[in-house]
């Protein structure tokens, strides 16, 4: 072999592994890439043992929440977090003492009264997601005001479970899915879409009702694939969830050391990662944020494979 025939050779080798190695760091780039968490979901526990321990109203407790809500949300905005999705009060809830629902009520409206305008100036978009019956006037206001107001948040979107239930949610699709496909079939026979009515409390009642915090579903009544609901397949179910548009969370964070997930996008947590923390929700910071997010990067998501 002569020598220009080694060098070619050598040549040869040396670009086929700079090819190598230039391909295996964009692989290892792009695993990076998507190590990073873009859809969260919180479930903000600890509020009243927080102010029990310090021997405080709990109303000081729910307000101290707030602020982390804030601290988290800043924290969230810096990692790029798409979709930040919170459980601030559930169906059951109502069960707690009346002074108590109350307090939470004013909070509330203070809340997104104070936060909503300078949400919007930061980017995000606020929406709201669960059952509407008995839900005090005042504060659907609120609710509506601050959807129209940050509707054109582009740099994250806010979703807040308030009167929120995961069992409720899955029915209310249910229901509408099925009433959908009921108006499908008859409107596909002598009688009229508007013959057939949904059932009261229903997704597929919003528009007559606002019985829920967002549309059911997009795209007209009765959509689906055929008119019989034993057909239809999960997508379509999705539809009339409360927020079809949701992506499914990717991390979900629980604060207080409760290791449940209580009623809480039981659809949209199938695949979720889960991280429990001792934290209670007032004492939550940027660190924490970092944390779970750092905790969540080492994970590897199967989704049932190998």
């Amino acid at each position: 072999m002569t020598l220009a025939t080694r060098f070619s050779r050598l040549r040869r080798r040396r670009h086929a592994n700079r090819a190598l190695t230039a391909d295996h760091h964009e692989q290892r780039g792009a695993a990076d890439q998507d190590r990073r968490c873009r859809r969260v979901a919180v479930i903000m526990d600890g509020n009243g043992r927080w102010a029990q321990s310090r021997r405080l109203p709990i109303a000081a407790g729910h307000r101290a929440g707030v602020k982390a809500l804030r601290r988290i949300i800043e924290r969230a905005l810096d990692h790029g977090i798409e979709e930040l999705t919170i459980f601030s009060f559930s169906t059951e809830n109502w069960r707690r003492p009346p002074e108590e629902v109350a307090a939470l009520i004013d909070l509330f409206v203070e809340m997104i009264r104070k936060e909503a305008p300078d949400l919007r100036e930061r980017g995000v978009r606020m929406r709201f997601i669960g059952r509407r019956t008995g839900v005090p006037p005042t504060l659907i206001e609120c609710i509506d005001e601050s959807e129209q107001l940050t509707a054109g948040g582009e740099r994250m979107t806010l979703y807040v479970a308030f009167n929120y239930g995961g069992r409720a949610e899955l029915l209310d699709a249910a229901r509408a899915l099925a009433a959908a496909e009921a108006r499908s079939g008859v409107s596909a026979g002598t009688a009229t879409v508007a013959d057939t009515e949904a059932p009261p409390g229903t997704a597929a009642a919003v528009a007559d009702t606002a019985d829920t915090m967002a549309p059911a579903a997009a795209g007209p009544p009765g959509a689906a694939s055929s008119s019989d609901p034993a057909t239809a397949d999960a997508d379509e179910l999705r539809r009339y969830l409360y927020a079809p548009d949701m992506h499914d969370p990717e991390l979900l964070i629980r604060t207080s050391g409760e290791m449940r997930i209580s009623n809480f996008l039981l659809w949209q947590l199938a695949y979720t990662e889960l991280y429990f923390t001792s934290r209670l929700w007032p004492d939550m910071d940027a660190a924490d944020l970092d944390e779970a997010l750092a905790e969540y990067a080492q994970r590897q998501r199967r989704y049932g494979g190998r």
